[in-house]
């Protein structure tokens, strides 16, 4: 059968384009570049224009089943503009998919990172060279997602059983954004990463957006993200399994 994506040149929706569906699924991707906190918070430039121009072409298309992607962050609610307003777009986006006249459903993704994201390399061109980055706090703990694991979460979902549903798709395994990139850059030889100390907030806002900082200090409810995609599983449910999947890669 065919599958058909809104947001096809994005790095989720060239992975899906490899991909068969059971029947006439579309799977809307449109906005998902923003979904990660490898881009310094510059890929939410314009996000709500083009999430819901997005969502509008998605529903126009002829399908058995619509699945809308949408982000796992917004679980926590954040409290302060500009990720308030941010977060209030993605569930205006949701509605708007599940109120369509066809079957949908909607899968929110954690952050999502793999050996297609083009920021991670850009991240490995910043560690050889002894950049600092801005990390947020040890203690805000958020749920990340293999980009792979995203298009089997996807498929997955694509059943006409979850209609009118909110789903969720992460990793195992809660980690801040300090772990999780320390980690990344020990393994490529930087033993000691440099973290921006936070006095430097106000300088650094020429080069990290404000969308960026809140996310990093934007902790998850400790309870895992629910309900799951029925019947799918992470082959990565823990961010280092899916490093050591990165690094392969691209030595391949």
């Amino acid at each position: 059968m065919t599958l058909s994506v809104t947001g096809a040149r994005t790095e989720l929706g060239r992975l899906l384009a490899r991909e068969r569906a059971p029947a006439r699924v579309h799977i809307n991707v449109a906005g998902q570049q923003a979904n990660t906190l490898l881009s310094d918070g510059h890929a939410w430039k314009d996000f709500a224009r083009t999430a819901l121009a997005g969502v509008r072409r998605a529903l126009r298309t002829e399908a058995d089943m619509l699945v809308h992607t949408s982000f796992a962050f917004v679980r926590a609610q954040p409290k302060q503009d500009p990720l308030r307003s941010l977060a209030a777009a993605i569930l205006e986006c949701e509605q708007l998919a599940l109120s369509g006249p066809g079957p949908a459903c909607v899968v929110r993704l954690g952050y999502l990172y793999g050996p297609e994201s083009r920021d991670l390399r850009l991240y490995v061109k910043a560690f050889r060279l002894g950049r600092p980055y801005w990390a947020g706090p040890r203690s805000a703990l958020q749920y990340h997602l293999h980009q792979h694991d995203a298009v089997r979460a996807l498929l997955a979902a694509a059943r006409p059983r979850n209609a009118g549903k909110v789903l969720y798709a992460t990793d195992d395994a809660p980690a801040s954004f300090m772990q999780f990139m320390d980690d990344f850059a020990r393994r490529i030889g930087r033993r000691h990463p440099l973290h921006v100390p936070r006095i430097a907030a106000p300088l650094m806002r020429a080069i990290v957006r404000e969308e960026h900082m809140q996310q990093v200090a934007l902790e998850m409810p400790a309870r895992m993200p629910a309900p799951r995609v029925p019947g799918w599983q992470p082959e990565f449910p823990d961010y280092r399994r899916g490093f050591d999947q990165v690094i392969e890669a691209w030595r391949a």
